[in-house]
């Protein structure tokens, strides 16, 4: 998909050095992923104590699909 969005000259240039990109699309795709699995990290990390598993984790690791 194709956007257009206006980003400032200087945090462009920082994002370019930061992930040693080759473009600017490829430094701007870099940056959305390693937001979105941040945010992912720290959804799960919320749900810490709040999941209940009837099995241990060794059960878990060995059981048969």
């Amino acid at each position: 998909m194709r956007a257009t969005v206006t980003i400032e000259k200087n945090k462009l240039d920082n994002l370019l050095k930061e992930t040693h990109a080759k473009s600017k699309s490829s430094a701007v795709k870099i940056a959305i992923d390693e937001y979105l699995k941040k945010k992912k990290i720290e959804k799960i990390k919320s749900m810490k104590g709040k999941l209940e598993f009837d099995m241990s984790a060794d059960e878990i690791r060995h059981y048969e699909r």
